[in-house]
């Protein structure tokens, strides 16, 4: 029999900005099995920088960028005063007189959820930021829990895009060549700053060569840029979509199209090193969001940093030799803002069983967080 079970009404909570929702759940524990013991419950953010099997030989990188420990019971104050949100009522009335609620908010500062994805053969999770609710049973909250004793459940603290875009992005260039008088132009433009996951992105090229160089071999991507600022500097440029065309702009040509391309994960299984939004054991994710870094937050706090940019390149090829021609534009990759969702006002039963299949069991013993079925 378990000594204690977690339950939360969701694993992800978004980071709005201006404030993000705050971690609540209950603990639902049994005051025979837990011997006098006190229970606590812990949200943590932790960056993680190789393999789950090198910690122990101290060849993997580990911090602790956040840490808060709450005891839940013996309760410190008044239950009725514990509870912060209608979630935890319903769950609390439900359960009975043996859960105890739990309430976090995040500091302003922390990163949002996001990993690495590694290679079909890897083993172990290799670089990330990942949150993490541990309920614990112990003397004191310093003492390390037993994992008879401790239970787990992964969630993700995620960003949606900003109500209010901002200028649409735009890039150009202009190249001189040796042996010839006028030059190529390109310029390039999207139709928005911000972009949604799944969403087409319509890339406008404009090339003027006047030139006496022929420019062919024109490709058009999106690429993702991720760089690992906590710990090694590294940096991750991934073609998350492509599209290679066969478009040349002859000299003395000009050549006006628009693009369209849909960066999916859908199309980058196997590309290794390509950053999610926060994997989930047992469900499936996105390409990583844009990071968006707020005022006075130092970018190494937050691990890593994720950004996205078009870019097209061009061959300008002549009598004497090949010059590339490049032009970057930088958007942002993100989700919408969901609308909000009434709460329903039914009996306690009813909106139990509405929102059943949403909450998050763990129980003692367990490494993963499954459905609740209480």
């Amino acid at each position: 029999m378990s000594q204690v079970g977690v339950y939360m009404g969701r694993r992800d909570f978004v980071d709005h900005c201006d404030f993000v929702d705050p971690v609540d759940g209950v603990v639902l524990l049994d005051p025979e099995l837990t011997k006098g013991k006190k229970v606590y419950v812990m949200l943590s953010c932790t960056f993680r920088y190789g393999r789950d099997d090198l910690d122990m030989l101290g060849m993997a990188f580990r911090r602790d960028i956040f840490l808060c420990t709450r005891q839940v019971y013996p309760p410190l104050q008044d239950r009725d005063r514990s509870i912060h949100t209608k979630i935890q009522e319903r769950l609390l009335r439900k359960l009975g007189n043996n859960a105890y609620p739990f309430f976090f908010e995040f500091p302003d500062n922390l990163p949002c959820s996001v990993a690495l994805q590694p290679a079909a053969t890897d083993v172990g999770k290799h670089c990330a930021v990942e949150f993490e609710v541990k309920a614990f049973c112990a003397d004191n909250q310093d003492e390390k829990g037993q994992k008879r004793s401790t239970v787990r459940l992964a969630i993700r603290k995620v960003q949606y895009a900003p109500e209010k875009g901002g200028p649409v992005p735009s890039n150009e260039t202009t190249c001189e060549f040796m042996m010839s008088d006028k030059p190529l132009h390109m310029s390039v433009s999207l139709d928005k700053e911000t972009y949604y996951h799944g969403e087409p992105i319509n890339v406008s090229v404009n090339i003027d060569n006047s030139s006496s160089k022929d420019m062919k071999n024109i490709t058009v991507s999106v690429e993702q840029v991720t760089n690992v600022v906590l710990y090694s500097n590294d940096k991750y440029v991934k073609s998350v979509a492509i599209e290679e065309t066969s478009d040349s702009v002859p000299s003395g040509t000009s050549l006006k199209k628009v693009y369209t391309l849909c960066p999916l994960l859908d199309s980058n299984r196997e590309s290794r090193g390509l950053a999610l939004d926060g994997k989930l054991k047992h469900e499936d994710t996105n390409l990583a969001s844009s990071t968006i870094v707020k005022d006075e937050v130092l970018k190494e706090v937050l691990g890593m940093l994720v950004a996205y940019r078009v870019v097209v390149r061009g061959t300008a090829a002549g009598m004497i030799g090949s010059s590339e021609v490049a032009v970057e534009v930088p958007f942002l990759l993100m989700h919408p803002e969901p609308s909000a969702v009434k709460e329903s006002d039914g009996d306690d039963d009813m909106v139990f069983e509405e929102f059943k299949r949403s909450y998050l069991k763990g129980v003692i013993g367990d490494d993963d967080e499954s459905p609740a079925e209480p």
